[in-house]
């Protein structure tokens, strides 16, 4: 069987020794520690588990660790950086696009995975990168509007303009 043996998570070679078929939920929470990525359905319908292969939103719980392991992966604990908030986290806390928080990490990284692909999306490219996520508390105008803050400062930064 083939193994892996090495990743890139959040930015630093990690040393792992698992089959390639393991799903890349199990190697991220159990062998690395990284709780962040939530189990939900398993089956790669509801979300929770999100994180970026490359550029690339992909379930955690049905995505076989060998088929990523060329790819940098980032979880949600990959995202702040120098103790600040990324831009996307600052805007789910802004705009309380949150409750019980349990989708939140999901939500967040299926947010930027559209956000690297579509830096300016509209409201209706929002609702459908999003598609399948789900949020069980229903906050889905805040989620869609945290994308939108997200999207506007991006486009701001990259124009030079001051973000409010």
């Amino acid at each position: 069987m083939a193994r892996v043996t090495e990743l890139t998570v959040n930015g630093a070679p990690v040393a792992v020794d698992v089959d390639a078929a393991t799903p890349l939920l199990s190697v991220l929470r159990e062998d690395l520690g990284l709780t962040g990525s939530k189990i939900g359905c398993g089956e790669g319908e509801c979300g929770a588990c999100t994180v970026l292969a490359g550029d690339r939103a992909v379930r955690a719980c049905i995505t076989p660790v060998g088929t990523v392991a060329d790819r940098p992966i980032v979880t949600i604990e990959g995202l702040a950086q120098d103790g600040r908030l990324h831009p996307l986290q600052q805007a789910f806390l802004d705009t309380e696009a949150f409750q019980c928080g349990y989708c939140t990490p999901g939500m967040i990284m299926a947010g930027l995975g559209l956000l690297t692909a579509c830096p300016d999306p509209t409201e209706a490219e929002i609702v459908a990168g999003m598609q399948g996520n789900i949020c069980r508390c229903g906050t889905y105008r805040r989620i869609i509007r945290a994308i939108q803050q997200a999207a506007e400062e991006r486009v701001a930064a990259r124009a030079g303009e001051a973000v409010p």
